[in-house]
């Protein structure tokens, strides 16, 4: 699959040719977790409306769930104003996090909110 020109030209990506991707969930307004993505990442998510990334570690692309079951089906996707972060909306099934926990943002706070 390949990104439609007109929002590849968009884009603004690493040295690497990547750019940050936050996924938040529908339903709650949570903010589940930060990924990378590529051109090609994106191109499928947005064919798909199944959350792709990349893998930095791995070096490879990596379909959300495809082996935890923890799926995101993409609601929708948009652009930053900068143009170097795109911002997935989605139906999450099962954790997101890669420990299984609902959220990466389930730990410790650092700092609670004042009343």
């Amino acid at each position: 699959m390949t990104l439609d020109p007109d929002i590849a030209v968009r884009l603004k990506r690493n040295a690497e040719g990547l750019f940050t991707a936050v996924v938040q969930e529908r339903s709650s307004g949570d903010v589940l977790m930060v990924a990378w993505m590529d051109d090609q990442a994106l191109a499928r998510t947005l064919e798909t409306r199944e959350a792709n990334y990349y893998s930095r570690s791995r070096a490879e692309q990596w379909i959300k769930g495809s082996t935890s079951g923890n799926t995101q089906h993409v609601h929708s996707v948009r652009l930053d104003c900068d143009g170097d972060t795109v911002l997935l909306t989605v139906d999450q099934v099962g954790g997101a996090c890669h420990t299984g926990a609902h959220s990466c943002f389930d730990s410790a706070m650092l700092l609670a909110p004042q009343d």
